[in-house]
């Protein structure tokens, strides 16, 4: 007689889903963990260097910029005028050239809207170029009457001038129906194109606004000095380059985060799955 068999059904065995602090400890995310270090240190270096250049260490004395240098010692042809040298005195001496006399528009002097009359000065043996704000006029038939003098008289005066040295403000268009050649801003990029004899010679990128007395021009009487007060005493530290600093230490805890994140959402995904597949069975 046969004898039958039961087979008993094996039990299932039960799955625990791991925990967020096993799947941390994993080679994959402990690899992972070292890159984010790697990239927050270099994030937390560039804070360090940000902040190091917030604090001037070696500020200018008090009134540094009142102290009358030789131009050469501030700025040099095709250079940029570095910040803490905009509106330092200096003096240069050359020669004018005859003709080169124009007015600059939309110029202020104590509050008052007027005209620049400006003149391109050749500087040293070389030469270079520099351009030169000479006086103010409160009109613009004044200002145009006395460029038309300057230029009329075609002598190329010598002159030692002494006055602050500005950083240029920068080419602009023209206002709607002026001329092409008008001007609003105080900019020897837009002076050279109405230059002449200009041909293989260096230009400064700043401007001089000259003392009206060292100029060595025949001036008209209706032409006054130039408003140029020394510049404000600022503070020796620079709060955008703080504000660079802190952003790094942000992005270096970010690093951190998107470590955290990355890990914790792959170990969510494990245990969704797990929880699924015991749902079905299998």
């Amino acid at each position: 007689m046969a004898s039958s068999v039961s087979e008993a059904s094996p039990e299932a065995v039960e799955v625990f889903p791991p925990t967020l602090r096993e799947v941390l400890l994993r080679p994959w995310w402990i690899g992972m963990l070292v890159f984010a270090l790697a990239v927050a240190a270099v994030f937390a270096w560039l804070g360090q260097w940000q902040l190091g250049n917030a604090i001037d260490t070696d500020p200018a004395p008090p009134g540094a910029t009142e102290i009358v240098q030789p131009l050469a010692d501030v700025t040099t042809p095709g250079e940029y005028l570095p910040e803490p040298l905009v509106g330092q005195r200096v003096e240069v001496s050359g020669t004018w050239h005859p003709t080169d006399f124009l007015v600059v528009s939309s110029r202020f002097n104590d509050g008052v809207e007027g005209y620049w009359v400006t003149g391109q000065f050749r500087t040293g043996d070389g030469p270079a170029l520099l351009a030169v704000a000479i006086a103010w006029a409160p009109t613009r038939d004044a200002a145009d009457a006395a460029a038309s003098a300057l230029a009329a008289d075609g002598d190329a005066a010598t002159a030692t001038l002494t006055g602050r040295i500005i950083s240029d403000e920068g080419p602009a268009l023209p206002p709607d129906g002026a001329a092409a050649t008008e001007m609003t801003r105080m900019s020897p990029a837009a002076l050279l194109g109405q230059w002449s004899d200009i041909e293989g010679l260096d230009v400064y990128r700043p401007y001089l606004v000259a003392d009206i007395d060292t100029t060595g021009l025949a001036l008209p009487d209706d032409l006054v000095a130039i408003d140029s007060p020394a510049p404000v005493e600022g503070s020796n530290v620079n709060w955008l380059n703080i504000f660079y600093a802190v952003e790094w230490a942000i992005f270096a805890g970010f690093a951190f985060y998107m470590w955290y994140r990355l890990a914790k959402d792959a170990w969510e995904k494990e245990v969704e799955e797990l929880e699924e597949a015991a749902e079905l069975g299998v």
